[in-house]
């Protein structure tokens, strides 16, 4: 694990071109990229790629910091990461339907138009499979890819005059600020880098509310080792904010 220094000096080193300093860099915050990504699973782009674009946000937090920021790099990378991914879902996440599947829909809506101008009403999903000779799964999946899905970045109409119009994306409600999350991805990140036995006494006293006698008692140890431990985590953890 790197210390604040070590981290200041790559950071120097990748922007001067060192692919080294930036392996190292990516190397050692690969915990932090995937404590990030994670939360994009089941979003309809693969992991490997959003661990991708996980590094290019990292990569790009390199080549923008600054030590005059007056803030620890991690603190800084995360929501450049966070912004990363979140473009790509906005501007190229679209949903991509097959060539097949287009052909399917206009031959389907096709005969939607004239079986219900022929007969005053709408087809079944077992009419259009028998007339057409299309599987009733693929009949729903194609009817269901022409319909017009909603742009995550289309505007929304209460932006006033001169104003940037606000994106649909900006008006799903969360439960969770920005800034919570950062913290909450990098308390995440920091615990995964301690010990088994440090990770278990941070568990157990901050998740759990356990004593230091109780913690003590379950390691078998003194509880002034466990309050030295835990004094020393925090130590850590806070020169790392």
């Amino acid at each position: 694990m790197l210390n604040a220094d070590e981290t200041l000096a790559l950071i120097e080193r990748a922007k001067n071109g060192d692919n080294g300093a930036k392996e190292t860099l990516l190397l050692n915050n690969d915990l932090l990229i995937k404590s990030i990504i994670r939360r994009f699973r089941n979003k309809g782009v693969e992991y490997e790629d959003l661990y991708q674009l996980g590094c290019m946000g990292f990569l790009k937090a390199i080549k923008n910091f600054d030590a005059k920021f007056g803030v620890v790099f991690s603190t800084y990378a995360v929501p450049m990461i966070l912004g990363e991914v979140k473009r790509f879902l906005r501007d190229d996440g679209a949903i991509k339907v097959s060539r097949v599947i287009k052909s399917q829909a206009i031959k389907i809506n096709r005969f939607i138009d004239a079986y219900s101008l022929k007969n005053g009403n709408s087809p079944t999903v077992e009419t259009i499979s028998e007339e057409l000779g299309i599987d009733r799964e693929d009949v729903v999946l194609a009817l269901d890819s022409s319909k017009a899905p909603v742009s995550l970045s289309e505007s929304v109409d209460d932006a006033k005059d001169g104003d940037k119009k606000a994106e649909l994306i900006d008006k799903i409600a969360s439960d969770e600020r920005e800034d919570d999350l950062v913290d909450k991805i990098l308390l995440k990140t920091m615990i995964e880098k301690l010990s088994p036995r440090e990770k278990k006494i941070i568990i157990m006293r901050y998740y759990r509310d356990n004593t230091q006698s109780e913690i003590a008692e379950e390691l078998g140890v003194s509880q002034v080792q466990v309050s030295r431990i835990e004094n020393k985590i925090i130590q850590n953890m806070k020169r790392q904010i």
